[in-house]
């Protein structure tokens, strides 16, 4: 890959990787609940589920899927009805004061943050169409494909973090601001109608 393709790449990478989707917001929540360290769990749960799709895209699933729209559609409802769930619990999370938050909010484990991030990660089937349409605009024919895959990978993995660290770092600082019980809820609804909303445009997705 030429310095010139890669730059381009990283572009665009960059600006698709940094738009808010279930990810993005699924570790601003995990911030503001469990502090942005803890939250690095859900990162590594989110970025796994990335490095999945793009390799399952790279080794021709993302070509199965486009032949195969009911494959792709068992996988969308699945991930359709995950997001609204987590939508809805979302929506009727408690709130509490600040002198009580830490002593009624549960801890959750490491591997329970991983998961939750994993699945937010998988309940996406579009991001392997994204990849098995987005490679092969940088791919150059002529010279071999495991290093070109493994520079692809790496970089969009890299950006893939400074956004999920931004995102997490943004999280922190909206933790103070929703001290007060009111603006809990507000924001409990917010996300909440957010993670539906992705769910009923990933319903309204077609190959």
């Amino acid at each position: 890959m030429q310095i010139g393709t890669w730059w381009f790449y990283v572009l665009t990478v960059f600006v698709v990787a940094g738009t808010p989707g279930p990810n993005m917001l699924h570790i601003m929540m995990r911030s503001i609940q469990v502090g942005p360290r803890r939250s690095g769990f859900a990162m590594m749960g989110c970025l796994s589920a990335v490095l999945l799709c793009l390799f399952a895209s790279a080794f021709g699933l993302g070509t199965l899927l486009k032949a195969e729209p009911r494959l792709f559609d068992v996988l969308r409802y699945g991930g359709v009805a995950y997001l609204i769930w987590l939508g809805i619990k979302a929506w009727r999370l408690p709130v509490t004061s600040p002198g009580e938050a830490g002593a009624t909010r549960p801890v959750q484990s490491a591997g329970s943050l991983y998961r939750g991030g994993l699945l937010i990660g998988l309940s996406n089937p579009k991001l392997i169409i994204f990849a098995a349409a987005l490679f092969p605009q940088f791919v150059n024919a002529r010279a071999p494909f495991a290093p070109q895959l493994g520079i692809m990978v790496v970089t969009f993995a890299a950006i893939e973090c400074f956004w999920y660290a931004l995102y997490a770092m943004g999280g922190r600082s909206l933790a103070r601001w929703l001290e007060p019980a009111n603006r809990q809820r507000l924001f409990n609804r917010v996300t909440g109608t957010i993670f539906v909303g992705f769910g009923a445009a990933l319903l309204g997705h077609r190959v």
